[in-house]
This record gives structure tokens, C-alpha cells and sequence, in this order.
């Protein structure tokens, strides 16, 4: 979520692209929203269109001289900019000498409000995540802003409650909410149902505008079209529209209370444009009382002290951007800790220094009951020495989550793993190994072919130019790997399948109890034609390419090949010796045959991973999931004699 007029994506490319579909005249616009219109919506294209608001630093110096007026903090308050965007406020603010912190759903927004406050010097904390369950420990803010229209997003009133509830909660006994929000009242009567201006000198923009059936939403219709490319965006929103007496109400049932209107809020925009949702604005704020929560006193029953390994930040890592442990890795494993803190039953200690790797663990052996093994980077965050980390653990005499050093070993190596599911009778595509010593090539089949590195994690060495149509091709993209990513070992050439790109994940030990995961398929109808559709680096580590849109969503397959899916997974799991948990990635033929392309027995544990997706499509949510495995773990482990329950 974020600032000013919201756009929701029907089709969209980038400036230089026109979308191929264009819906033409809609009589019921309403009939074109997504319920979640909000999510990973907010791209370039949004800072263009509203800018002349969310981009103009006068107007929001303006509203920062207008909130702190009426809220007249002290020195040393601390506030919550809930909804931040691209951090305008929250910049603004931290120049006023006072401490805060953003949170925005939208990826693309968060990571511009990251640089800006790095550009600026400026220490502030953005967070992504959703509203409506906020990471942040109760009682800690003097202040939360929802500020620029930011509020009403949601389908249903319940989930705005749901958000006022979570600002409560984080508020301190007698802390304040502001929100800054459009005149519902105002905007039912003045709305504009069309307009049109241009953005800039290439680009103008054509809006649509209708009252929703419930007479409570303002439905929205965005055309934006490039003068010499054609239509480069046909979007959709809703918004709330929020009366002074229905949001007052609504802050009431939340718990609030001193609730009183303010200023209201008028701005002229740079462009002489329609300002729309932005247009009429009030100040709301309220006050919540309460009294400071209780500290929680843990149980007297003996808690599990589980050891939780992972990457070492301070180290470099050649598969991350930039070789280093960016924000995006630290607010991943800061999800991880506040996943793992709900689990009453344990308790968690982190290691991470791998230079002192033994000598902590030796510390800590007599405390812990075993090991939660996530370190997927691999001992020094090198991803060949993986394996290293359970045969540390084992020489210790540790008990631990995960694999085994012989499994790791095996699916580490993709030709391999192919080699056994061959035998096994598993179809896999048709490949050619490539040694490193190797300058001329045969391919025994036809083009257009993949190229990857056998030895690989995270998708290391597989990009757009991975996909080869002929031999020039194919030898320019092995010198790349080679060359580019300074990749001196053996090379794997596939046949490109073109078919749905699936997953499919496993928790549990075969064959005493398991739970097959949903099978989830990449989306990639948002990538444009030209790129191959792979799920490769930029999907996973660059965000902002064109491949940083695509999604992960419940595959929709035949019955009898989800079936046989399952059974070759199940297979490999015992062959390959897989323990916990497992992800194995396939991909259908033109046919819909599907093709076993890796075994991942070490898959990455974060919050937006693959497995989280998996498990959140069957209803389990990312603590439940990490609590999964760690029973499933505990469980295998208690047949052990050196298990320490």
C-alpha cells in the first residue's frame, strides 16, 4: 500500500511496449477490480502518474509542517509510518530530528524508500509486509501515520478494522493515530468521471470514474498510453469512501478514543491536473488508552533449546547482488526470528559466525537439544561446501534438521541427480554434460536449449541469456557462465521444455508421515513476449527486471499428472535419502509431459520462498510451516540415542 491515486494492473508494460489486448469502452468498471488490487501493483508508472503530488517535495514539506502542528511531539517521540510508499513522509520527518520507521506493502516502493534514505544519510528502518499483521513488538510507538489517502483499500470494512486493531496494539498507552484521507463525503458529489493529461512530454494518462454498487467505493480506470507506442497500461482500483462519521465509528470499535477531526487538506497540482482521490482530504486523529501490556513470563515447563544455523552476513556471497547480505536478507531473517518466536515451546539461539563456527557450537552442545539447520549459502557462504555444514554438525556429534552431507552431495550435482532418476525410471529432459576442459560442442537434440551450471544454488549462472536458439548461441552463453560469472567447472545443456514451470514440496520423513505441499507453477503472463520464460537469478535476486513480477501461483494440472508428480518425488525422496523437508522442481513438454529438472534438500526457509508459497496455498502459514519442520525434525531425531528432549 502507498500514497495518492492507486493503480491496479490489468495489463502493463513497460513505456516502450504497448500492451496487446486492449479492452476498449467497459460500461461497469467495478466489474474489472481485483479484490486485491493493492498487491504488486505499484510500479515507475505510479510515480509518474501521481507525481505531481507523491513527487513534489514542497507539498510534502507542507503536510509535514501540518502534522506535526497538530500533533506537537516531543523531541524525542518515536512514530510508525504506516503505509510509507516511496517514504516521503518518513524522510521528511527524520530531517525534523525525530526517530522513524516505514512499512509499505509494495516491494518496488520500499526498496526506492531504502536508496532515498541511504542517498540522504538518513538511519530509517522500511519494512515490508502487510498491514493488517504488523512485525512490530506491542507499546512501542508514540505515534502511527497512515498518511496521503492510504486507508480503504481493502474489499471489506473488517480488514480496515483489523489494521486500526494492529495500530493499537503497537501503539504505547496513550499514543496517537493520524490519518490523512479523502473526503468520502466530498468526492461522492465531485468525483470527476473523465479526465485526461499528459505526464510528461511522451506519456498522458485518460481516467475513468464510477460510484460502486455499494455506494461506499470510488471505482477507478487508468489508461496510459505513449504517444508513439501505444497503450502501455489499462488499470484498475477501488477506494473506501470514508465519511467523518463512519471512520469515527469504525475507530471507536477499535478501541479508540479522543477522536477529532482537522484540517482539511487541499493541494494544487504541479500539472494543473485532476487530482482525484488526492483532491479533498481531512486529518483524523485518535488516541488510544490502555494500559502497558503485561510482560509475558514464560511457562516453568522446560523449554527445547534448539541451536538455529545460518549464512554468516559478514562474509561475501557470490550468489546475492552485489556479493553482499543486502536489506531484503536482513529483513528476511528478521521475519524468520519474529516466525520463530511464537513458538512457545522452544527456544531459539543464533549462530552465524562461521569463523568461530565450532568453537560456538562446542559451547552450546551441552544446552541444545539439536540443531535447526538453514544454512543454504553453505559454510563460508560458499554454496560447494553446503554439505560442510551437516558434516560439521556430525563430527560434533550434533543432531540436526535437514539432510544429510551424502544427500546434499548428490542433488548438488544436477547431472547426477538426473542420472539416478533416469535409472529409476523418472522422465527427465534430454541434456548434454559439458566438461570444463570442453571448447567444441554436439547436441543430440534440437534447439532452442538451457544452458546451467551443474554445480549451482539460487539459480547461480541462469539468466535470460541462458536460453540459446543455435550454436552461436549456445557457444556465446557457456562462455558467458564461464567468463561473466568466472564459473570454471561443468556446464549442463537442456532441452528448453516450454511447458508450466512447477514445484512441488515435501515436510515430513517417507514413508512414517509426510505432507505433500500444494504444486505451485511460476506465472508468467506479466513477462514480456520476448524474454524466455525461465525462473532464473533476475526472478529470484532482481526485482525490478522484468522477470521481478512474475508469481508463484497453484498449478492447474491434470489429476493423473499431479499423481505422477507425486510418486516420482516420493520415490526420489527415498532414493536420495531426503530428510524434513524437500522442494523438487519440474517442468512439463509442450505436451504436458512433465520433466524432473532438480532435487533441492536444503530449500530456502524464507518467508516469500517457494515452500512458504506452497504451504500458505494449503492453509499454513509461514510459523506453522517452521514449526512442521522442526516436529518432523524432533520427531526422526527422538529415535536417536543422543536426542536431548
Amino acid at each position: 500500500m502507498s500514497q495518492g491515486n492507486k493503480n491496479v494492473s490489468i495489463n502493463i508494460k513497460s513505456p516502450n511496449q504497448a500492451v496487446s489486448n486492449q479492452l476498449g469502452p467497459i460500461d461497469d468498471l467495478e466489474a474489472y477490480v481485483s479484490p486485491e488490487w493493492w498487491r504488486n501493483i505499484f510500479t515507475s508508472l505510479y510515480l509518474k502518474t501521481d507525481g505531481d503530488v507523491v513527487e513534489d517535495p514542497q507539498i510534502t514539506k507542507n503536510e509535514v509542517d501540518l502534522f506535526l502542528d497538530i500533533l506537537a511531539p516531543k523531541a524525542d517521540s518515536t512514530f510508525l509510518d504506516l503505509c510509507c510508499g516511496h517514504g516521503r513522509h518518513s524522510l521528511e520527518i527524520m530531517r525534523r530530528g525525530y526517530h522513524i520507521d516505514g512499512f509499505d506493502r509494495s516491494h518496488f516502493l520500499i526498496r526506492k524508500a531504502r536508496k532515498s534514505a541511504k542517498k540522504a544519510n538518513l538511519n530509517i528502518k522500511f519494512k515490508e509486509g502487510d498491514a493488517r499483521k504488523l512485525p512490530f513488538q506491542v507499546d512501542l510507538f508514540d505515534y502511527v501515520l497512515i498518511l496521503g489517502n492510504s486507508f480503504g483499500y481493502f474489499e471489506s470494512t473488517d480488514d480496515d478494522l483489523r489494521v486500526l486493531r494492529e495500530v493499537s496494539k503497537i501503539l504505547k498507552p496513550y499514543g496517537k493515530l493520524l490519518i490523512d484521507i479523502a473526503d468520502g463525503d466530498f468526492l461522492k458529489q465531485n468525483f470527476q468521471p473523465r479526465s485526461w493529461e499528459w505526464i510528461d512530454k511522451k506519456l498522458f494518462v485518460c481516467r475513468e470514474r464510477m460510484i460502486a454498487k455499494d455506494k461506499r467505493r470510488l471505482i477507478s480506470r487508468e489508461v496510459i498510453t505513449h504517444a508513439s507506442k501505444g497503450i502501455v497500461a489499462d488499470q484498475f482500483y477501488s477506494e473506501r469512501l470514508y465519511s467523518r462519521d463512519e471512520l469515527e465509528s469504525l475507530l471507536k470499535k477499535a478501541g479508540f478514543s479522543s477522536i477529532e477531526f482537522g484540517n482539511t487538506i487541499e493541494h494544487k497540482s504541479s500539472r494543473n491536473q485532476d487530482l482525484g482521490m488526492m483532491e479533498n482530504r481531512f486529518v483524523v486523529t485518535a488516541q488510544v488508552v490502555k494500559e502497558w501490556t503485561p510482560i509475558k513470563v514464560r511457562s516453568k515447563k522446560k523449554l527445547k533449546n534448539v541451536i538455529v544455523l545460518m549464512g554468516d552476513p559478514e562474509k561475501k556471497d557470490i550468489i546475492k547482488p552485489q556479493s553482499v547480505f543486502g536489506d531484503d536478507d536482513f529483513y528476511t531473517i528478521n521475519q524468520l526470528k519474529s516466525a520463530l518466536l511464537g513458538l512457545k515451546e522452544y527456544q531459539f539461539h543464533y549462530l552465524s559466525n562461521h569463523d568461530r563456527l565450532h568453537n560456538d557450537l562446542n559451547k552450546l552442545k551441552e544446552k541444545s537439544s539439536f540443531v535447526l539447520n538453514l544454512c543454504d549459502e553453505g559454510f563460508n557462504n560458499e554454496a560447494l561446501m553446503e554439505l560442510h555444514i551437516p558434516a560439521i554438525l556430525e563430527i560434533l556429534k550434533f543432531d540436526y534438521s535437514g539432510s544429510s552431507p551424502r544427500c546434499l552431495a548428490y542433488c548438488y550435482d544436477k547431472s547426477l541427480t538426473r542420472g539416478i532418476a533416469d535409472e529409476m525410471g523418472i522422465p527427465v529432459p534430454k541434456a548434454v554434460f559439458i566438461q570444463s576442459k570442453d571448447f567444441t560442442y554436439e547436441l543430440p537434440f534440437d534447439y532452442p536449449v538451457i544452458i546451467k551450471p551443474n554445480f549451482g544454488d539460487s539459480s547461480f549462472g541462469i539468466t535470460a541469456d541462458s536460453v540459446a536458439e543455435n550454436m552461436e548461441k549456445l557457444i556465446l552463453g557457456i562462455d558467458r557462465i564461464r567468463d561473466l560469472f568466472g564459473y570454471d567447472k561443468p556446464i549442463l545443456v537442456e532441452e528448453l521444455l516450454i511447458g508450466s514451470d512447477i514445484s512441488l514440496g515435501i515436510i515430513g520423513n517417507y514413508p512414517d508421515s509426510y505432507t505433500v505441499l500444494p504444486i505451485i507453477e511460476e506465472d508468467y503472463s506479466t513477462l514480456p513476449p520476448e524474454y524466455p520464460r525461465i525462473c532464473g537469478y533476475e526472478a529470484k535476486w532482481l526485482p525490478d527486471s522484468p522477470y521481478g513480477k512474475i508469481k508463484s501461483i497453484k498449478a492447474n494440472l491434470p489429476e493423473e499428472t499431479e499423481k505422477l508428480i507425486e510418486e516420482c518425488c516420493l520415490k526420489l525422496w527415498e532414493r536420495l535419502d531426503c530428510r524434513d523437508y524437500c522442494r523438487f522442481d519440474w517442468r512439463l513438454d509442450a505436451f504436458g509431459n512433465p520433466r524432473l529438472l532438480e532435487v533441492n534438500p536444503n530449500p530456502g526457509w524464507c518467508w516469500d520462498g517457494h515452500l512458504a508459497k506452497m504451504a500458505e496455498i494449503a492453509g499454513i502459514s509461514y510459523p506453522k510451516m517452521l514449526e512442521m519442520i522442526l516436529h518432523v525434525a524432533e520427531a526422526r531425531i527422538a529415535t536417536s540415542n543422543n536426542y536431548k528432549p
